[in-house]
């Protein structure tokens, strides 16, 4: 798989360095790569935003240095579908599912905007897929897009020592996860669940599949919606 992100701080994502995408990277099971939109701008002290037309507080993004950087990016691999994402809190917010589907495609080019926004004609003519993690905002899309990158990293094949791990995350399966304990067997008079140390790899599962509906109905009923009969 291929990451392209094209961003102005790209020394933000020294993290992807380290921890399972890292290991992944040293893997070649993914690569990571940057594309900064000052590199594709005329003005000599590389300013890539300008202020608004019509006034109003903030500086905005110019459409022709991102426009660059993202036709160089979408024509940096030919493995197959390129998918173009825009981190934006006016984007669609994602879910595991959709983070599953993105695991599967060969290329993905990710733009960070900053400042106010970005140029709207950037969006008029690349048509993005605008993405958000949540109904907030934050000073750029840099962070927004290391938790889509760790996201759909960890899902590929052999990034994690045990895919079963990944498959009973929060959310793989419509559901929170169910308690998890380890060492020591009592903690201040709490005792970890019996079941769990009966060795009845059956009635564990029974256990943890009912915990994760149980915990689910608590923490995001949302999440249950026309799922009750099954769970």
């Amino acid at each position: 798989m291929l990451i392209d992100v094209v961003t102005i701080f790209p020394e933000m994502f020294a993290p992807l360095e380290i921890s399972i995408v890292g290991k992944a990277r040293e893997k070649g099971l993914v690569e990571i790569g940057f594309f900064n939109p000052r590199d594709y701008t005329d003005d000599p002290h590389r300013k890539v935003d300008h202020p608004q037309y019509g006034g109003s507080e903030g500086m905005v993004m110019a459409a022709p240095p991102l426009l660059g950087a993202v036709e160089d990016a979408m024509g940096s691999d030919e493995r197959g579908e390129t998918r173009l994402l825009l981190m934006t809190p006016q984007g669609k917010p994602i879910d595991q599912e959709w983070v599953k589907q993105l695991s599967q495609t060969a290329h993905v080019v990710i733009v960070c905007g900053h400042y106010k926004g970005i140029d709207d004609r950037f969006v008029e003519l690349m048509q993005p897929e605008e993405v958000s993690i949540g109904d907030f905002v934050m000073t750029g899309g840099e962070i927004p897009a290391m938790a889509v990158v760790d996201s759909v990293v960890r899902l590929l094949p052999d990034a994690v020592g045990g895919y079963g791990s990944v498959q009973e995350d929060t959310f793989y399966e419509g559901l929170v996860d169910c308690p998890r304990y380890t060492r020591p067997r009592v903690v201040r008079g709490i005792e970890v669940p019996s079941v769990l140390l009966s060795g009845n790899h059956g009635k564990i599962a029974a256990w943890r599949h009912r915990m994760a509906a149980e915990m689910t109905r608590r923490k995001r009923p949302d999440l249950l919606e026309g799922k009750e009969s099954t769970t």
